[in-house]
């Protein structure tokens, strides 16, 4: 059909429903124009209506079905969707002229409202893109090594930016090298305002090269109080899950600022370390008499220690014409040396100890709280609740042992009749 065609067809229908007795209604009058700025709208709302029903329809689900992932996940995330917006543009585009040569004021008017409309479908279908490169990157295997969140972000940001300088100048009438232009006369206020995205960002480059951080790190920052697994690392804030499941918000570049203790290296490693100390009452230490031997030799785990120790006495004694039962010459065996000996073989051969990590039993330093024996080890399974189960078997089973050794453990005195 030709233009002149269609604006004559609607003359026809408005002077055929509207019959003025003096002259008939033309294309410059009002009516013509309000008649045809209405059925633009309403032939691009069908338009639309049409391209969402193609976009649901059966036919688009049988191409999508394939083996590929990123067709679904644009599918999912609404690409197609959002990319139809475009075509009402379109038509406006080509309808508008046709209809509205007349008047130049409001064909204007239209073809800016079209093009505004086209830049922000255009922006949306882009922000529907990247979500889709967010989506597929997680899936990944380099979803491990890194995140991009705050890289999608900041691309989202700059697009917007651009949509907001291509909307004022369509309004304006005017180039938007010209409005970028005048940008950087108030360049020191938008740095302020934008301070935590510029600071966040060159964090976030920092964290994706240094390989810092990523989701699902378990990380520690006693400055704030957080004690959990990251959940998302945007371009402005973290949000840490605590393990009391509080959700903590911090700013991004403070991952880079402040002190953080991330916890990725001992979940990639072979075990979950155990560092812990009993105190023991000093008073309680004392020599191996010929009873606590002759009891402590049925332990099977020491028995070859016990042994080994009571030949290397007593060739000791042999060599230097020592006789055993001189108290103040002979070397003895001691309760509390015993005692370590017997809680490194059993963690030798305990079954949920990764033996191929540090393990040792050592004395530290002796306080008023008394002699501290610590256990360092790693446990090899290093799910937290497991982890804590097997290391409260461990201090179970060597404070109920610390009795047969003759030993005690240090603790404040209490008055139990109070109790």
């Amino acid at each position: 059909m030709q233009a002149s065609t269609i604006q004559h067809f609607i003359l026809d229908v408005l002077n055929t429903m509207f019959r003025y007795p003096d002259s008939a209604i033309t294309m410059q009058d009002t009516s013509y124009q309000f008649i045809s700025v209405i059925l633009l709208i309403t032939t691009a709302a069908l338009v639309l209506w049409a391209v969402k029903m193609l976009v649901r329809s059966k036919m688009l689900t049988i191409l999508l079905r394939n083996n590929h992932d990123w067709d679904d996940t644009l599918h999912e995330q609404g690409f197609f969707n959002r990319l139809g917006h475009i075509t009402p543009a379109l038509f406006v585009f080509v309808a508008a002229p046709i209809l509205l040569e007349f008047n130049t004021l409001l064909l204007n008017f239209v073809l800016k409202a079209a093009q505004i409309y086209l830049v922000v479908s255009s922006i949306i279908a882009i922000f529907a893109l990247l979500n889709t490169v967010e989506v597929l990157y997680e899936r990944s295997n380099l979803a491990q090594k890194a995140p991009i969140t705050g890289f999608i972000q900041v691309s989202k940001l700059i697009f917007a930016i651009i949509t907001i300088l291509l909307t004022i100048s369509l309004i304006l009438d005017k180039s938007p090298l010209l409005l970028l232009s005048g940008l950087t006369a108030i360049a020191a206020i938008l740095l302020l305002i934008f301070k935590d995205t510029i600071l966040g960002f060159v964090a976030g480059i920092q964290i994706a090269a240094n390989r810092m951080f990523n989701t699902g790190d378990w990380i520690e920052m006693q400055a704030y109080g957080v004690d959990g697994e990251i959940r998302e690392i945007g371009l402005n804030v973290v949000k840490v899950q605590n393990w009391d499941k509080t959700i903590a918000t911090l700013p991004t570049y403070t991952l880079t600022n402040e002190v953080v203790k991330n916890w990725r290296g001992m979940t990639q490693s072979g075990g979950r370390r155990i560092k812990r100390s009993i105190q023991i009452d000093m008073q309680s230490i004392t020599f191996l008499d010929q009873a606590m031997i002759d009891n402590l030799v049925n332990i099977r785990s020491i028995n070859h220690y016990l042994k080994q120790k009571l030949t290397e006495l007593q060739a000791y004694h042999q060599d230097q014409h020592i006789d055993q039962n001189d108290l103040l010459n002979a070397r003895r065996l001691t309760n509390i040396g015993t005692f370590r000996a017997y809680i490194e073989s059993y963690l030798r051969q305990h079954p949920q100890i990764n033996q191929s990590l540090t393990l040792m039993v050592r004395q530290l330093k002796p306080t008023e709280h008394g002699l501290a024996l610590e256990i360092y080890c790693f446990s090899s399974n290093k799910n937290w609740v497991e982890y804590e189960g097997i290391q409260s078997d461990i201090f179970d089973h060597v404070l109920a042992m610390m009795p047969l050794f003759k030993l005690r453990p240090y603790q404040s005195i209490t008055d139990a009749s109070r109790i």
